[in-house]
């Protein structure tokens, strides 16, 4: 019997070994979960056997239990690097469209050939929808999740619907006594200028000249790419005399209170709008302006203090803006905490592809290792349960950056001495036992 009792201490010691050799062999791997062997003693009776005289019959390992804590984080250089902090996994498939995942710790993500988001082993990252222009998630079930996929191609261009412009007029200002011709600074005051777009992503230069006409009395000129238009955004044929797109009229205070010769109420100016159809005959190119473009003279804020002004000061452009965009190339990514992915392109654009899917489990003790630093959900784990990264009990997620092994070398080399020296006890146990054996057999 005591032969039994020492091999079972010999095999209690050996898993404890290998344990934390595991540990050891693992301390960089990234995402690893320590493990812990537990151990619990044997004894078997029957019923007509003293209790108070019977011995037990040895050790056996009742569990290899990961610890689930968290590990310290790494920063990187590449922002698809992501580390958990808190509670949950990523979910991963092997294959694109599966339903079959695995879950993991480590975020050591990549592209792959057709730039979807992927580990070392080609397992896609899954993610849920969003709303493109607002990020807002339309379902957090797994079973709406996909792969999520970076896009190479060129982000498209957005013709120009809304101009802001706001400014302030020198009062001091002379009559110019000469006509209105672009080409002759004489004869207007002031000029400013920007860029709007076409339906092709063109860019176009329209330029405003402001004249003043009279006392507290401004007109405004408008050019596309050199060519003057009316207020409806017609071209105007060359050697026909220049009329104002818009007209303003200050007050005493240097406010305006009347804009195109209605009254303005508060902070609401008359805005000019330019018939699309009648803007796009000037362009050459085959583009049109979609819609009609339309000149706010406030910015986009409708800020108070950026009001168009006439004051004794020099001309001032408090606001010019425009929301067309050209087409735009792919220049970065961006992972929020909230695991948002935005694709950002140099016109200035910026995209929600998706939100990085993270799941949790009733009992994460009870998952299933598969290796590859991932786990399966098991009987005793409980059903995954997904949601949005940093609401309710799931972590947050840190973007360039990974989370490190768990595993505290000293405690793992602490604990391979004591695990030595219990195997080498019951080794001892072995040893006497067949010591007393051999004596025992040489009585005459």
């Amino acid at each position: 019997m005591s032969f039994n009792i020492a091999l079972t201490g010999l095999a209690a010691a050996q898993k404890d070994l290998d344990v934390t050799a595991n540990n050891i062999a693992n301390v960089n791997t990234t995402g690893f979960k320590e493990s812990r062997a537990e151990f619990a003693d044997v004894y078997a009776a029957s019923v007509f056997s003293s209790g108070k005289t019977k011995n037990g019959d040895g050790a056996q390992t009742t569990m290899v239990a990961q610890q689930f804590h968290q590990g310290s984080l790494k920063f990187t250089q590449n922002s698809l690097d992501l580390a958990i902090t808190g509670e949950g996994y990523f979910a991963m498939a092997e294959e694109f469209g599966s339903q079959d995942y695995t879950y993991t710790r480590s975020g050591a993500f990549k592209l792959n050939k057709d730039n979807f988001i992927v580990d070392a082993q080609g397992n896609f990252l899954q993610g849920f929808p969003v709303d493109p222009a607002t990020g807002d998630t339309t379902s957090v079930s797994l079973s709406t999740s996909s792969a999520l996929q970076i896009p190479d191609a060129s982000g498209s261009p957005r013709a120009t619907a809304t101009v802001y412009s706001s400014f302030n007029l020198d009062s001091r200002s002379q009559v110019p006594t000469i006509p209105f011709d672009p080409t002759q600074s004489a004869s207007y005051n002031s000029s400013t200028s920007t860029t709007i777009y076409d339906s092709l992503g063109q860019p176009h230069v329209t330029q405003l000249f402001f004249r003043k006409s009279a006392a507290n009395t401004w007109q405004v000129f408008g050019t596309l790419d050199s060519t003057r238009f009316d207020a409806s955004g017609s071209p105007i044929a060359t050697g026909t005399p220049a009329t104002p797109i818009s007209t303003f009229t200050f007050d005493a205070s240097g406010l305006p209170f009347q804009t195109n010769g209605g009254a303005n109420t508060g902070s609401t100016f008359n805005p000019l709008t330019l018939t699309n159809t009648n803007l796009s005959t000037i362009l050459t190119n085959g583009a049109t302006f979609p819609t009609n473009v339309t000149v706010n003279w406030r910015d986009e804020a409708n800020t108070t203090n950026k009001l168009p002004t006439q004051y004794a000061s020099r001309f001032e452009v408090k606001a010019l803006e425009q929301d067309g965009a050209t087409v735009g190339r792919l220049s970065g990514i961006d992972i929020g905490t909230d695991g948002k992915v935005v694709a950002s392109y140099s016109n200035g654009d910026s995209t929600f592809l998706g939100q990085v899917a993270m799941v949790r489990f009733s009992n994460s003790q009870g998952l299933q290792p598969v290796g590859n630093t991932a786990w399966k959900k098991s009987l005793t784990s409980g059903e995954p349960i997904a949601g949005e990264p940093g609401s309710g009990t799931l972590g947050s997620i840190n973007s360039s950056a990974l989370e490190q092994s768990n595993v505290n070398l000293t405690n793992e080399l602490v604990d391979l001495i004591s695990a030595q020296r219990n195997f080498q006890a019951n080794s001892r146990a072995l040893e006497v036992n067949s010591t007393l054996q051999q004596s025992i057999l040489q009585i005459r």
